[in-house]
């Protein structure tokens, strides 16, 4: 019971996120150079990762496998903020 606050705050969170790639995307229409493009389709399989680990991590039981995946949730938010 105690992920339903963070599983929410994930859910805003994502959708925070896909609001704010819209709006990137409706402002750098047919202005997006090559390099642009790139960083958006990193950034989005990086949002995709992110959402994909902290689902895998509400349902973790294992404290290994949590400490495993709280990491790489780290490594993904760090990536996504450069």
């Amino acid at each position: 019971m105690g992920w339903d606050g963070d599983d929410l705050a994930g859910q805003m969170e994502e959708v925070f996120e896909r609001q704010q790639a819209a709006a990137d995307a409706r402002a750098n229409r047919g202005t997006s150079s090559v390099e642009e493009r790139a960083r958006s389709a990193r950034f989005e399989s990086l949002r995709l990762n992110r959402s994909r680990v902290m689902t895998q991590l509400a349902a973790a039981t294992n404290p290994a496998h949590r400490a495993m995946l709280e990491s790489a949730l780290k490594s993904i938010n760090d990536q996504m903020a450069e």
